[in-house]
């Protein structure tokens, strides 16, 4: 690394608002409503966790930031149609994310259900327009979709809404989150890997060892703040999993030790990126973001 994490962070967050804002339809085309909602969703605001985790290995493998750069467009256009989704009535019916009101609040239900396939949509044809090699552009595509589909967020997503109520085991309930949180968090980092080549085998291991601890780390802290934090610094609506009666690691643990859970995901993430050495000092401090962060 030759540039200090947050200086790296803010240039990488500056890039994907510029890159998204390119890439997403302009509000001055037919439909209009649906382009202003889709672009509502995406730009400005969130952490950008996702496309950092892309930048972060892609850096750590050597590839061209132009590529880094649509590919983790297209990672949070997924993520962004994921939360409007999450966000709708007949989900987790929420009217906060990102400190404003949530896509269905603001243009409808039925326009928040057609911006979120469209951004779903949109992501592909990102993908799929990338100039690279084809081998990795293949590959890319079937990582992504991989990850978001029943096998995937979809499905930890489903899981989600049958388990509202029920006591889940811890296997099960990490069953619920490799899904639902950590397979594209999980698909971020492998896709960053892929933007400059495939990794051999040790390296893939690594990089799944440090995915997989994130992943369940991202949603051990998020169960903390919705107990711990207030709506005005998370940017969505606090202690709303706790009021729907939803499986939790602070309901099945206790607050004390999901922190430690917490902190030992962290450090079982520094640990698998051992075999990279100090190259790999972006995907560690982004582990640490990702347990340390307030919202």
């Amino acid at each position: 690394m030759t540039e200090s994490f947050a200086n790296w962070m803010q240039s990488v967050q500056n890039t994907i608002e510029k890159t998204l804002d390119e890439l997403l339809p302009s509000e001055e085309l037919i439909p209009v409503k649906l382009h202003q909602a889709m672009r509502y969703a995406v730009l400005d605001g969130g952490k950008r966790i996702r496309p950092l985790l892309v930048f972060a290995t892609g850096t750590l493998f050597g590839a061209q930031p132009d590529i880094m750069a649509r590919v983790a467009s297209a990672v949070e256009m997924i993520h962004a149609y994921s939360l409007i989704h999450d966000d709708m009535p007949c989900m987790d019916n929420d009217v906060l994310r990102r400190g404003k009101p949530t896509v269905h609040v603001r243009f409808g239900e039925a326009t928040a259900l057609l911006a979120g396939d469209a951004l779903q949509a949109q992501a592909f044809i990102v993908l799929s327009e990338t100039d690279d090699k084809a081998e990795l552009a293949i590959k890319r595509l079937c990582i992504l979709s991989d990850a978001s589909g029943s096998m995937g967020m979809c499905g930890g997503q489903a899981i989600d809404l049958d388990s509202v109520g029920k006591k889940l085991s811890m296997t099960q309930l990490e069953q619920m989150h490799r899904l639902k949180t950590g397979a594209i968090l999980k698909a971020s980092v492998m896709l960053g890997a892929f933007c400059a080549r495939k990794p051999t085998e040790k390296e893939e291991q690594a990089l799944k060892l440090y995915a997989e601890a994130i992943g369940l780390a991202f949603q051990v802290v998020d169960d903390i703040l919705d107990v711990t934090a207030d709506s005005s610094v998370l940017g969505k609506t606090a202690g709303k999993d706790f009021a729907d009666h939803k499986p939790t690691y602070v309901s099945l643990l206790g607050l004390e030790p999901s922190e430690k859970l917490a902190e030992q995901l962290r450090c079982q993430a520094h640990e698998s990126l051992a075999p990279f050495g100090k190259k790999a000092d972006y995907l560690r401090e982004l582990a640490d973001l990702i347990v340390k962060r307030k919202k």
